[in-house]
């Protein structure tokens, strides 16, 4: 099953990623086997997943995600739907 993930770095960075075997990439992840950005930032904690039915699907959100700032990234991670549409609406330069 493919997955999006967000893992928070030791510098307090978010890091963003898809993945088909979530356990084996976090291991990756913190074993300083994954990502550039990851490897110099151990260690990492998972803060977020989703899971979803195609590869496509987790990539396209992946991809969604990391053009996000900061704050609509902590409201996902935290459950915050309501936050969301408004936190879009402010990184636009639109209140």
């Amino acid at each position: 099953m493919p997955y999006v993930y967000i893992l928070e770095c030791a510098d307090g960075s978010y890091y963003t990623g898809s993945t088909f075997n979530l356990e084996k990439r976090l291991w990756e992840h913190g074993n300083g086997l994954g990502a550039n950005h990851t490897r110099s930032r151990l260690p990492v904690r998972l803060v977020f997943c989703e899971a979803f039915e195609r590869v496509e699907e987790a990539f396209q959100r992946e991809k969604q995600i990391q053009g996000w700032g900061r704050p609509k990234k902590q409201a996902l991670i935290a459950g915050a739907w309501e936050q969301l549409p408004a936190l879009a609406r402010t990184a636009r330069g639109r209140v």
